[in-house]
């Protein structure tokens, strides 16, 4: 089947401008750690592109168009997105598509995360989505452009060619992005024209103009030091030493990369405040690219490239420079917060030395507990389980597992297989890829609990392509037959009481889960049998609430772990470390004494959302007691 390329895009010259006298759509986007360009709202686009008519120059203060882009400002002079309160700086570019793709049609295709939030795909994603689906192709493979899904548009769903999990996705009719036409002088470099109209007298705008003077000053010093080789004025008196680790409840902030070149302040952003992208993977909310921390997956709660971290006061602080303290970033003193995050990023970007209130720190484990008062969970046997290597049943071959799931269908209805996207009164879409003599391309079969039909060579195609452990699980609906098993490596379980509450569980004592898989050599159910995988950040502690509901939840888990599926092998998402333990799909809580990283409690909805990922699973309270 044909494989539509890439929506076409105006071509554009170095300076981020297309060809004169061409009609084009604009849209705006940022760049986020994974180096995609994720597309701003087309309201946020009509936005910047007024405030670049009227002064090319200055700032776009996001949050008059969004109030969940407050924090952020666009400095269209560096063509960078910064956040005023922790100075995180990405990319932006103003980029130039056909009028006739799916931004100029105002057509955004949006996938569901696990909240159930849904989330614009890239603008290049969603282009080459939009000119399948006018094809009328049935589906949509999204290989060539670095993603391994497959687009159904029959069942308007995506699915991970590896692990075979589907989500939802849609396609919404919005505001079309911005179409500008015309020229632009090609000898002016980024931006163009003078600054024009009249300063913005929001209180925010008046905040960040108050530092422009400062700024710049701070700046020309800098360029004449550079070029002239002077001595260096007397250094101020000492302050008083500090102890060793700074100021108590300080950080130390050194300057990022972003801020080093002085090209980038040349010009300081004209007063607006915009909210900065997010960092990592899609959006919460396709309308806050923000580095703000959002529930959910974990990638959504990554720190943006500038880090803080605390250090030794003498080692981050040169000798002979006062730190100049920012401690109001919570509003809760004199100066303004936005202000205070100002000041913090222009002495930042000075090279010069800031100090800031310590932000809160996760509480990741409780106080430390004798092994007196460590207890059996009631109504639990046991406080440890152990697996061992499994190898694979290699006497259950694929025939005969779908046969054992399947009735055949001797009128199949004229309808689509999910899998292969052929009907199924056709021959399977796998006749050219699988030979198999003992099942004939035309076959279809109707699983026994569920009803759903699918040709039997696909879904012996798909049991090849998965753990083969004997279980078969249905692609549309996840209905699993049989005991599904998974490739975690042998490690350890422990589980007992604790004499501690958890946040939102004042009255109950606390259910301790410690995880310890070592190091080892891949199997062959893994990616890379033979070769050694790492198991970084074990053992791992993880908590639940000494309830009911806790405790039925520990029983799945001790059946899940039994079962291999609380771990796997594959490539972290924090990390990016390939050949390494991580977790597969059944989410635990390692934060035990808050919720800022959305990996600890108060969190109502946890329980029941991880009984219904063990459920997806197979693992369900019949099958813990049984």
């Amino acid at each position: 089947m044909s494989r539509p390329g890439q929506g076409v895009m105006v071509p554009v010259n170095g300076l981020g401008f297309p060809p004169q006298n061409v009609a084009r759509v604009v849209v705006w986007e940022w760049l986020n750690e994974h180096s995609r360009w994720r597309p701003y709202t087309a309201t946020v686009c009509h936005h910047i592109e007024n405030v670049l008519k009227e002064d090319a120059r200055g700032s776009v203060v996001l949050g008059q168009v969004d109030a969940q882009l407050v924090p952020y400002i666009i400095d269209l002079q560096s063509m960078h997105q910064f956040r005023q309160d922790t100075g995180t700086m990405r990319p932006v570019r103003r980029n130039f598509y056909d009028p006739s793709s799916a931004p100029g049609k105002g057509i955004v295709w949006e996938w569901e995360n696990d909240g159930g939030a849904w989330t614009a795909y890239d603008m290049d994603i969603c282009i080459t989505i939009q000119n399948a689906y006018e094809k009328q192709h049935p589906w949509l493979d999204l290989s060539s452009l670095g993603f391994c899904y497959l687009i159904y548009f029959n069942s308007m769903s995506q699915m991970n060619r590896q692990t075979r999990r589907r989500r939802r996705l849609r396609r919404r009719l919005d505001l079309a992005y911005p179409l500008t036409v015309g020229s632009i002088p090609k000898s002016q470099s980024w931006p163009v024209g003078a600054s024009s109209g009249q300063p913005c007298s929001c209180q925010q705008c008046l905040l960040v103009n108050s530092t422009r003077a400062a700024s710049n000053a701070i700046l020309a010093s800098q360029r004449r030091k550079a070029l002239i080789a002077q001595p260096a004025p007397p250094a101020p008196p000492q302050p008083p030493p500090l102890p060793p680790g700074g100021p108590p409840g300080a950080l130390a902030v050194r300057p990022s990369a972003t801020f080093a070149g002085a090209a980038l302040w040349a010009a300081p952003a004209a007063g607006s405040t915009e909210t900065a992208p997010p960092p990592g993977g899609p959006p919460r909310s396709p309308s806050a690219p923000n580095g703000a921390p959002t529930p959910g997956r974990n990638n959504l709660n990554r720190p943006g490239p500038q880090r803080t971290t605390s250090v030794s006061a003498r080692a981050s602080i040169p000798p002979g420079v006062p730190a100049l303290p920012v401690k109001n970033l919570n509003g809760s003193g004199p100066v303004h917060p936005a202000l205070a995050g100002m000041t913090g990023i222009l002495l930042c970007a000075a090279g010069l030395p800031v100090c800031l209130t310590r932000a809160p720190k996760p509480i990741l484990h409780p106080p430390p507990v004798s092994k007196s008062d460590v207890k059996p969970v009631p109504g639990v046997p046991g406080v440890c389980r152990k697996t061992k290597k499994k190898h694979l049943k290699k006497s259950k071959n694929p025939e005969d597992v779908v046969r054992r799931y399947m009735q055949k269908v001797k009128n199949p209805p004229d309808e689509d297989c999910t899998i292969c996207m052929e009907r199924l009164v056709t021959a399977s879409g796998y006749e050219s890829v699988l030979r198999n003599k003992s099942v004939r391309p035309e076959l279809v079969g109707r699983l026994g609990r569920c009803g759903h039909m699918y040709h039997l060579l696909c879904l012996v195609a798909m049991y090849s392509n998965g753990n083969k452990d004997g279980s078969l699980q249905c692609p549309t609906c996840k209905a699993i037959y049989g005991e599904k098993t998974g490739t975690q490596p042998p490690g350890k379980m422990e589980f007992h009481l604790i004499p501690h509450s958890l946040p939102g569980f004042a009255d109950t004592q606390t259910i301790r889960i410690v995880y310890d898989i070592p190091t080892g050599i891949q199997g062959p159910e893994h990616p890379n049998p033979g070769k050694k995988f790492t198991a970084r950040g074990f053992p791992r502690h993880c908590y639940l609430p000494n309830n009911e509901k806790g405790r039925k939840v520990l029983r799945l888990l001790i059946t899940a772990w039994e079962r291999r599926l609380i771990f796997t092998i594959g490539t972290s998402n924090t990390t990016g470390e390939s050949d390494t333990v991580v977790w597969n799909e059944i989410h635990h809580k390692t934060e035990f004494g808050s919720n800022l990283t959305g990996h600890g409690y108060p969190d109502a909805s946890y329980l029941d959302n991880v009984l219904a990922e063990l459920t997806a699973q197979g693992v369900s309270e019949a099958v813990a007691k049984a």
